[in-house]
């Protein structure tokens, strides 16, 4: 096997890990409590985060670009001419940070920006041919690994998985608006400090 299947095999093993915790919460007392609950979650999900971050890497292996770029080039390949606005709420990056990172794409001729046909004040970025070519490269490596992590899960296990991310989704995204308000974009230098102290321990 090579280490890109056996790391999927890993990841696979870990969303059975969560779909078993959520059918536990479901119908055992113990996953109930919140601190057993509580506790579950802060096992399964630093492994989780731990495995997902490497192949990650995996992906952008000889591409010299990072994944926060890579991930505004996905957004771009999927919904081109986003305003910077539009662009920075799809990546959770702020106006400042989203200007920075779209200028280090546009130096790599990666993505260019234009004005807007009917308002010239509003800035859009839209993916150079290059830009677009990576991004198909990345987006192929992606479909490759979760068409093979599918492959590792039954159907039930799919729709279980699904639902059980949306609802987790929906519940930070709840918990965000009822500390801030409206969503307001993280510090990203901050997450990725976290992510990698997780990753050390």
């Amino acid at each position: 096997m090579s280490p890109y299947l056996g790391s999927v095999a890993i990841i696979s093993t870990l969303f059975r890990n969560v779909l078993v915790l959520v059918t536990r919460f479901s119908t055992m007392v113990d996953f109930k409590q919140r601190e057993s609950f509580i506790t579950a979650i802060q096992t399964i999900f630093p492994k989780l985060m731990h495995y997902l971050r490497n192949e990650e890497i995996r992906e952008l292996t000889g591409l010299e670009i990072t994944p926060h770029q890579i991930n505004a080039l996905l957004v771009l390949y999927l919904k081109d001419n986003l305003t910077m606005g539009e662009l920075g709420q799809e990546i959770y990056l702020a106006e400042s940070a989203v200007t920075r990172l779209v200028s280090r794409l546009e130096s790599m001729n990666l993505v260019k920006r234009k004005g807007d046909e009917k308002d010239r004040r509003v800035v859009r970025v839209l993916l150079t041919s290059y830009g677009r070519q990576l991004a198909n490269l990345v987006f192929e490596r992606r479909t490759l690994r979760f068409h093979n992590l599918a492959e590792r899960l039954t159907l039930e296990e799919r729709e279980m998985l699904i639902q059980s991310l949306q609802s987790v989704l929906r519940g930070f995204e709840e918990l965000e608006t009822e500390r801030t308000g409206p969503y307001e974009p993280p510090d990203n230098n901050l997450i990725d400090e976290l992510v990698n102290k997780i990753n050390k321990q």
